[in-house]
């Protein structure tokens, strides 16, 4: 991708992400997004570049130390029970 698309492709996504955050805090709501990938796989650098626009009073970037096996195995079980669509998951 061109710099100056990666570019524009970014502001508009930036400018989303801080509409989603006004509405989070509107409505009350709370939101989690992880990014998990290997080490050097530039997450640091994708999540600064999203980020770089929201309210540091609203919205937090917290990085976690790798979950062990069990942990792993239970955020996995979440995982394939969590919508896929977008909607409500009952089950959870």
């Amino acid at each position: 991708m061109k710099r100056k698309a990666y570019e524009k492709e970014l502001r508009k996504l930036q400018v989303e992400l801080c509409a989603l955050q006004d509405w989070i805090k509107r409505e009350g709501l709370r939101l989690v997004v992880v990014f998990e990938g290997r080490d050097a796989a530039g997450k640091g650098g994708t999540i600064k570049a999203i980020t770089e626009r929201v309210s540091p009073r609203v919205f937090r970037v917290v990085a976690l130390p790798a979950p062990s096996t069990r942990k792993r195995a239970i955020i996995s079980a979440a995982l394939r029970r969590a919508p896929s669509d977008g909607g409500r998951n009952r089950d959870l």
